[in-house]
């Protein structure tokens, strides 16, 4: 792997598209949020896929599933550590890395630790398994 290849638990600024912004018709993000990458997956094409979480400091809707950032873990991905903040597990945007116009720069402000990171992804596996996880491809 390269460095501008993102990897699970990095952190980015990202046009993070909601899904009820995709579903009214919106193809762009309104404004750049720190988002992580939960996972990056080869397709049938040989293109890599990156599955972007959206990070917030609003408090989730009830409904909503999100995993609250401790202290340690905003300051290792450098967030504010004195806002609290959540990943939204409940929603993704599916982004294909050789034609993403929205991945702009590849240099991640930060990253999750491992233990973190594993606890998104397995959030995230479990509302998928549920039939409960949103999608929004950028491709």
């Amino acid at each position: 792997m390269t460095a501008d290849f993102p990897a699970a638990g990095q952190v980015f600024d990202y046009h993070y598209l909601w899904k009820w912004q995709a579903d009214s018709g919106e193809t762009e993000g309104r404004k750049k949020r720190p988002s992580c990458v939960v996972i990056v997956v080869t397709n049938e094409a040989g293109h890599h896929v990156i599955f972007i979480a959206p990070i917030t400091s609003k408090i989730p809707d009830q409904g909503r599933t999100a995993l609250e950032i401790p202290e340690t873990e905003a300051r290792r991905a450098q967030l504010d550590s004195n806002l609290s903040l959540w990943v939204i597990l409940d929603e993704l945007n599916a982004d294909v890395l050789e034609s993403s116009y929205t991945i702009e720069d590849r240099s991640p402000r930060g990253s999750f630790s491992p233990a973190f990171t594993d606890a998104i992804l397995r959030g995230v596996q479990q509302l998928r398994a549920a039939g409960r996880l949103k999608l929004s491809e950028r491709t």
